[in-house]
């Protein structure tokens, strides 16, 4: 538990110097810089942004009162008192900080060893005696195991601490590494003994869905289990704890939430700004699995959303319609190529399935996949192999969130994706098989890359994006939309690229244009288009489906309305049988549960949900960044692939590919 306390204070550390938050006290505290990734940046930016709120406010809404107290529980080498000494907010409010004796000293050590530091604790700072390690004007240190309810009581007494005055009590991340029984008694003991007092609480919710199984693996892994959570699963259960436990109000909401209702626009923008970004989906995920809670008791609450912030939520628990049967490919589970994100499968003639690019794990390390794979059926068995790849350049399909489309039995074309998101999109691909290879081995299919960059069209220089089989007068053309750029984080545009000259060919388009997008899906319908969800401009899910229709002149965008009204989604797969558009796993907002099978009649605008059901699956399931196959003969989807890394609880890659039966639910509709 102490050295998850340590990591925590080198991560936030790691975002302050990049820009996300202004601290120059946790370098001191810290010790040692490492640098952290952009994902970890975001998060610990949002945590540190959610208890700033709630102190800020909670020293604003006291500051008519004589004295005030903050109780820091769990502190560790956390900066809050420096910043509020340095910043004059602390004139009538004295700190107390409680963790493990040994932290504490160590703590206790860095501050009198520091100018910096001990300039701001003041010259009456002196070394304590049995729990108080350190004590200052308006600052106290206490070396105390917070599970031991009356030593705690005692040493705050012998340190000073008023029960009498506003207090507010911050618990980061620290509640649930205690037992239920000793954090319970912790919590009531605040509202009994306070009559005027605010509790902050940042912890971690919803473990049962594949991201909470992989995060609870991973404190499990560092021996410091998360104990709140088999009680108190989401966020009702905590609201329901504090206020069973004397607390007059709570407020809470998970970290999409926050971001969105408590952090102003322009600070949004800001942030977004600081450094390359594509990992929205993890973002999202951990935003969704964490959550901050203020109660009350005796004063106004700590709390202050910002007025008439929307986000996309859905009302209500999820209506399911019924369930889909999951089964895993186990004979594949060996093929470590098979497993991997953000890469692309499409079935390049019958009963071959080709999967290219990615982010995934090859000869046992964690790398950008260079390797294509392929998954054939013959005499009614699937078979997977790594295919012979013909090029001077083996890396120009080393590539994650292109698209490929297959245009004729020995003929696919690449487009866009991104190596790193820092820089541009690569251009196109041809992809060249031979017409005649059997299926009956996969390691006998060769493919030939033949690099086009020469002939690059911008519409090519970008990721996340669509790219669909249009046809207009008899013609095919290739229509590329949305995605991301180097220039950029989200485009609206788009391209009707000719398939024989691949060159964009200007096609009048008429009607209202759709949000800008990306990591949404395309599929093509009755010689036009079919676009649903997406990531918008301002990163949140889009709920809208937009058909581009062919007309006589050229094109219209029209809206297809639905109801009830689909649930706001991105980095979902889609496929479209008999008139019906399936839209296959993805992220949404909606914390209480994960996105299935969504079917959507496009003639009547009926839309259902179906949860997938992973009672025969040993692992969990992340249906985002994923691809997936549709074969109607059998009414099954195969999806490969699909994951991605976990915040800092590691990276998941689904174990193997995963059949989905949908002939129950195609059958009813």
């Amino acid at each position: 538990v102490q050295e998850t306390g340590g990591s925590s204070a080198v991560s936030k550390c790691s975002a302050a110097a990049r820009g996300y938050m202004q601290d120059r006290f946790l370098q001191l505290l810290a010790g040692r810089r490492r640098r952290r990734a952009p994902l970890i940046h975001r998060g610990y930016y949002i945590r540190a942004r959610a208890v700033d709120h709630c102190v800020q406010n909670f020293l604003q809404k006291t500051q008519s009162h004589p004295r005030t107290q903050i109780l820091s529980l769990g502190a560790g080498f956390d900066s809050l008192y420096f910043r509020l000494k340095d910043m004059g907010l602390l004139h009538h409010t004295v700190v107390y900080e409680v963790d493990f004796p040994n932290v504490v000293c160590q703590k206790a050590t860095l501050i009198k060893g520091i100018k910096e530091l001990s300039v701001l604790v003041g010259d009456a700072a002196v070394e304590g005696l049995g729990a108080v390690t350190f004590s200052g004007e308006n600052y106290k240190l206490l070396g105390v195991d917070l599970s031991e309810l009356s030593e705690l009581e005692r040493a705050l007494e012998e340190a000073g601490l008023d029960s009498e005055i506003p207090t507010l009590f911050i618990a980061e991340v620290v509640l649930t590494y205690m037992e239920n029984s000793r954090s319970d008694a912790l919590i009531q003991w605040a509202a009994e003994r306070f009559p005027q007092a605010c509790f902050l609480l940042y912890e971690q919710v919803h473990p049962e869905d594949p991201f909470g199984r992989v995060m609870q693996q991973h404190f499990r892994q560092l021996n410091s289990a998360l104990h709140s959570l088999a009680q108190y699963p989401d966020c009702e259960a905590q609201q329901r704890r504090f206020l069973g436990r004397g607390w007059t109000e709570c407020s809470v909401m998970d970290m999409n939430d926050f971001f969105f209702r408590c952090i102003p626009e322009d600070e949004q923008q800001r942030v977004k700004s600081l450094e390359p970004f594509d990992e929205y989906e993890e973002w999202h995920l951990k935003c969704s699995h964490y959550f901050v809670l203020t109660a009350s008791k005796g004063m106004e609450p700590s709390w202050t959303p910002l007025p008439s912030v929307t986000v996309p939520h859905h009302a209500g628990p999820v209506r399911i319609a019924g369930s889909v049967p999951a089964a895993g490919f186990a004979k594949l589970s060996g093929i470590s190529g098979l497993r991997r994100y953000g890469h692309r499968s499409v079935l390049i003639k019958p009963n071959v399935i080709l999967t290219t690019g990615g982010f995934g794990e090859e000869d046992g390390q964690h790398c950008r996949m260079r390797n294509f794979h392929v998954l054939s059926k013959s005499a009614g068995c699937w078979k997977a192999g790594c295919v012979t790849m013909k090029s001077p350049d083996k890396r120009l399909g080393e590539r994650l969130y292109h698209t490929v489309s297959c245009l004729s039995d020995s003929l696919a074309l690449m487009v866009g994706g991104r190596t790193s998101p820092s820089s541009a999109g690569l251009g196109m691909l041809w992809l060249k098989f031979p017409e005649t290879s059997s299926p009956s081995d996969p390691d006998d299919i060769a493919v030939e890359l033949v690099n086009l960059q020469p002939a690059a069209e911008p519409a090519t220089l970008r990721w996340r994006h669509s790219t669909t089989e249009v046809t207009f007068k008899g013609e095919q053309y290739l229509f590329v939309y949305g995605g991301c750029s180097a220039l950029d984080p989200v485009l609206g545009d788009w391209y009707f690229l000719d398939t024989r000259e691949l060159s964009s060919t200007v096609i009048a388009v008429e009607g209202a244009v759709p949000e800008s997008r990306h990591s949404h899906s395309a599929c093509s319908w009755e010689g036009g288009v079919l676009i649903a969800g997406g990531l918008g401009a301002a990163e949140q899910p889009l709920g809208s489906v937009c058909l581009l229709r062919e007309l006589e002149h050229g094109f219209q965008w029209q809206a297809v309305e639905t109801h009830p009204p689909l649930i706001p989604r991105y980095s979902h797969t889609a496929h479209v049988y008999e008139g019906k558009l399936l839209l296959v796993g993805g992220v949404w907002f909606h914390a209480s549960s994960v996105p299935g099978i969504t079917v959507i009649d496009l003639v009547t605008g009926l839309c259902l949900d179906y949860v997938i059901n992973v009672e025969h699956l040993e692992w969990p399931l992340m249906l985002h960044n994923h691809s997936s196959v549709f074969l109607p003969n059998e009414k099954e989807l195969l999806v490969i692939g699909g994951g991605g890394n976990c915040f800092s609880f590691g990276t998941h890659l689904n174990k193997e590919p995963v059949w989905l039966s949908l002939s129950n639910i195609l059958t009813s509709h």
